[in-house]
């Protein structure tokens, strides 16, 4: 081996060998670029597909629900039109007709009253007041206003009055 000092005519080769190379990686960047640019767009188009057809099914939702609730909109018509003849008995069985197809309606759908029976209970029943009573503490004694649940869902709380202790005032 000599002690030859390297020239630059011996390390050109290698020089010449990286510009290929850094075409390759600057291919292979842009191929990924845009792989990446075109995955987005799907991933927007896709988004946007969705958003659509979510609010698609709300309004056939929305229209199924309607269509059922036409008949009892026409029963409470009827009932006002009784009550502007003076007709107290056709009123009230009108006003009953319309409660009642309206409960059914909305029981089929899932609507059900909570339970208000037995102790306060805070994920369905909102107390009002509390009042002293005879009945245990704590424990539901009036309602004011009936809750109701869909399903598991408590869609309004039952408005009630809460047995409080009595008072010693005898």
């Amino acid at each position: 081996m000599t002690d030859e000092p390297i020239t630059q005519e011996e390390t050109q080769p290698e020089e010449g060998a990286e510009p290929d190379e850094l075409g390759a990686l600057q291919a292979e960047r842009d191929e990924l670029f845009d792989r990446l640019q075109r995955l987005a767009a799907e991933f927007d188009n896709f988004r946007k597909r969705n958003a659509r057809e979510n609010a698609a099914l709300t309004a056939r939702a929305n229209e199924r629900l309607v269509k059922e609730l036409i008949p009892v909109l026409d029963d409470l018509g009827r009932a006002l039109e009784a009550a502007t003849e003076h007709e107290e008995a056709k009123l009230e069985e009108g006003v009953r007709l319309v409660h009642r197809a309206l409960s059914e309606l909305l029981a089929k759908e899932g609507l059900a009253e909570s339970g208000t029976e037995g102790k306060f209970d805070p994920h369905v029943h909102e107390a009002l007041l509390s009042q002293p009573s005879d009945a245990e503490e704590g424990s539901v004694i009036e309602v004011v206003q009936k809750g109701y649940k869909l399903g598991d869902k408590v869609l309004r709380p039952a408005r009630v009055v809460v047995a409080a202790a009595k008072g010693g005032d005898e």
